[in-house]
C-alpha cells in the first residue's frame, strides 16, 4: 500500500488504444438493446411522459456523478482490472476477489452470452432460426468477436469504433427525423394520476440498467495510452454522449407517438420507425439494433476478459500461471480469454445466464457504491499520490453518485428481495476459496 503513495502503477501492456477507441468502448458497452426497449417500462413506471423524461434525466445525472468520481480513481490507479484494482488498493484484497469472483464465473460470461442470444433472437427479423440455430449463431459470433480480439487489441478497439458510429446512426436518425415530423402533443402533464413516486423510483431504476457498463472501460486501462488523462475524459465524453442520445431519442420517441402506444409497445423504436419511414423504417431500425447488440458484445469481450487475467496476475485463480500469460506475438490475455469463451458458451447452451446474473445486480451494485465513496479513502490514504484528474465539485459529486447506489440496493432488496439474497450467498461463496487460495 506504501507503494502506493509513492508512485504510479507501471502496466506492461501494450498500449493499443487511443482515446477514440477508449471514449467507443465506454458508449459501446453502454448502448446495446437497453436503449431500444427500456422506454415502454420506464414511461409505464413514471405514469406520465414528462416524469418519463425527467427519469432518464436524473439517472443521467446519476451516473455521470458516479463516472465523474471513479475517473479520478481510475486515473490514480491506471491499472488493468478497473473495479478490481480499485477495489483492492482502496478495501483490500478480500472484497477485491469477491468481485473479481462474481464477475468471472457469472456476470461477464453470462452478459456476453445474453448479448449472443439476444443478437441471435434480434436476426430472425431477417433469416427464420430454431432455437438450436439460434444458439448456433450466437456462439459463432462471440467465437469470431473472441478471435479478433485474441489477435489484435488495437483491431478490436478500431472495430469498436466503427459499430459505435453505426449503432449511433439508427438514433441519430430517429432523433432529427422524430423531432422535426412529431406531434409534439405527448410532453403534458409533467404527472398524472397515475404518477407515484414509488412508480418514478422504478422509472429510474430502469434508465439506471440502460446506463450501466461505463465502468468496463477500466478493464483495460493498460492498453490505454496515456491512461492517467484519457481514461477519465473516455469515461465522461463516453457517458456524456451516451446520456444526450438517450435523452433525445426518448423525447423524440413521444414526439411521434402517444405515450400509452410506447407503454404497451415492446419494441417502440421500431414502431417509431414505421410511422416515420413505413415498414422499410423497421427493418433498417433491426439492422441498428443488430449493430448495437455486436458492438456492445464486443465491448464486453474487449473489457470484460481482462478481470480473470488481473485476477491471475495477482495469483487469485486457480490455474493462475496458465491465466496470467499473454500472447507474446499480440500482447493479448488470450488463455483468459479461452476461460471467457468457454464459459460463456456453457450459459449460451444451458440457458441459465438469465438467472444467474440477475443473482448477481444487487452485489455488483454493492461494489459500485464501494467504488465510489472510494474516492474519500483515495484523497485521505495516499494524499500524495499524483492525479492528473481531480472530481469537480469536491464532495457534492461523489455523494450524488453514492445516494444513487444506494436508492438501487434498497430498491432492489425491497422489491427483488429473493434475488438479493440468493446474490450475496452466491457471493459469500467466494470466500472458501479466497482462504484456500492464499493458504496454498
Amino acid at each position: 500500500m506504501q507503494a502506493l503513495k509513492e508512485q504510479n502503477y507501471q502496466v506492461q501492456q501494450k498500449k493499443s488504444l487511443g482515446l477514440i477507441e477508449a471514449i467507443a468502448v465506454v458508449i459501446g458497452v453502454v448502448i446495446g438493446s437497453g436503449i431500444f426497449f427500456k422506454p415502454a417500462k420506464v414511461f409505464t413506471d413514471a405514469g406520465a411522459p414528462g416524469l418519463g423524461i425527467l427519469a432518464w434525466v436524473v439517472g443521467g445525472i446519476i451516473t455521470m456523478a458516479a463516472g465523474l468520481t471513479v475517473a479520478e480513481i481510475a486515473a490514480a490507479i491506471p491499472k488493468t482490472g478497473g473495479l478490481f484494482a480499485y477495489l483492492k488498493e482502496l478495501y483490500g484484497e478480500k472484497w477485491a476477489f469477491l468481485l473479481g469472483w462474481v464477475q468471472t464465473l457469472v456476470y461477464i460470461p453470462g452478459s456476453m452470452a445474453a448479448l449472443g442470444i439476444v443478437f441471435a433472437t434480434q436476426a430472425t427479423a431477417f433469416v427464420t432460426l430454431t432455437d438450436f440455430q439460434q444458439k448456433l449463431l450466437a456462439v459463432g459470433v462471440i467465437g469470431f468477436l473472441m478471435i479478433v480480439n485474441m489477435l489484435s487489441t488495437k483491431f478490436g478497439g478500431k472495430l469498436q469504433s466503427v459499430a459505435t458510429v453505426a449503432k449511433l446512426l439508427p438514433i441519430f436518425v430517429l432523433v432529427i427525423f422524430g423531432l422535426l415530423k412529431g406531434q409534439a402533443h405527448n410532453f403534458t402533464p409533467i404527472v398524472s394520476n397515475a404518477s407515484t413516486t414509488a412508480g418514478f423510483g422504478a422509472a429510474i431504476l430502469g434508465t439506471l440498467w440502460a446506463y450501466d457498463g461505463w465502468i468496463n472501460v477500466g478493464n483495460i486501462a493498460g492498453e490505454i495510452e496515456n491512461p492517467g488523462k484519457n481514461l477519465p475524459r473516455a469515461i465522461i465524453g463516453g457517458l456524456l454522449l451516451v446520456m444526450v442520445a438517450y435523452i433525445t431519442l426518448n423525447v423524440a420517441l413521444i414526439n411521434v407517438l402517444p405515450v400509452e402506444e410506447i407503454m404497451a409497445s415492446k419494441k417502440a423504436a421500431s414502431d417509431v420507425a414505421k410511422v416515420l419511414f413505413g415498414e422499410g423504417g423497421a427493418a433498417f431500425i433491426s439492422a441498428g439494433i443488430l449493430i448495437s447488440i455486436f458492438g456492445a458484445l464486443n465491448g464486453y469481450i474487449l473489457t470484460g476478459t481482462r478481470v480473470p487475467y488481473a485476477m491471475a496476475k495477482e495469483r487469485l485463480l486457480p490455474y493462475h500461471e496458465v491465466l496470467s500469460k499473454e500472447n507474446e506475438k499480440y500482447g493479448t490475455p488470450v488463455n483468459a480469454m479461452v476461460l471467457t469463451f468457454v464459459m460463456t458458451t456453457i450459459y449460451v447452451a444451458t440457458g441459465s445466464f438469465d438467472i444467474l446474473t440477475e443473482l448477481v445486480v444487487f452485489v455488483l451494485w454493492i461494489f459500485f457504491t464501494m467504488a465510489v465513496a472510494g474516492v474519500f479513502i483515495l484523497r485521505k490514504n495516499f494524499p500524495h499520490l499524483h492525479r492528473p484528474y481531480e472530481v469537480p465539485l469536491f464532495p457534492i459529486i461523489p455523494l450524488i453518485g453514492i445516494a444513487g447506489g444506494v436508492f438501487i440496493l434498497i430498491n432492489t432488496l425491497l422489491t427483488n428481495t429473493t434475488y438479493a439474497l440468493y446474490g450475496v450467498v452466491v457471493t459469500l461463496v467466494g470466500l472458501p476459496v479466497y482462504k484456500y487460495l492464499r493458504k496454498n
